[in-house]
């Protein structure tokens, strides 16, 4: 199977790996008229599903975590979440797997690609972020 996708992403196909498996966005990752914006969010480990749940709990889909490695540049994770079920089951397999998130190689500083339908969704979970102490920016 990963060889299959990485012969289809060398022949330009768009495909995500993600958590929950592979996945090929329709319209090119983007279903109508969305709003994309990257967050630098910062924290420790067990406030992950609290910051994870902010976000889908106002309407926004995290596409990704993003960190910048001293020796390897930018390293992305795909997430593709847009709900607590999905967020639940993420943490579930980082629990079953005994990985290390992202964000602990760079002590918590880490970003999310996310998107929503409306701008305000948007605004409204940055809003909540910041008051809960999680938004750098």
């Amino acid at each position: 199977m990963v060889q299959d996708v990485a012969i289809l992403r060398a022949g330009g196909e768009d495909i995500i790996a993600t958590p929950r498996g592979y996945r090929i966005p329709a319209n090119g990752g983007r279903s109508g008229a969305v709003v994309r914006e990257v967050l630098a969010c910062r924290h420790a480990p067990e406030r992950t599903e609290e910051e994870l749940h902010i976000l889908v709990d106002n309407g926004v889909k995290v596409l990704d975590v993003i960190v910048e490695h001293a020796i390897y540049g930018e390293l992305r994770g795909s997430l593709m979440l847009e709900s607590r079920a999905d967020v639940q089951d993420f943490l579930r397999q980082v629990r079953g797997s005994k990985a290390s998130l992202l964000s602990s190689l760079t002590k918590g500083v880490h970003l999310h690609t996310v998107e929503a339908s409306r701008p305000e969704a948007i605004a409204r979970a940055k809003s909540a972020l910041r008051v809960r102490g999680l938004l750098l920016r």
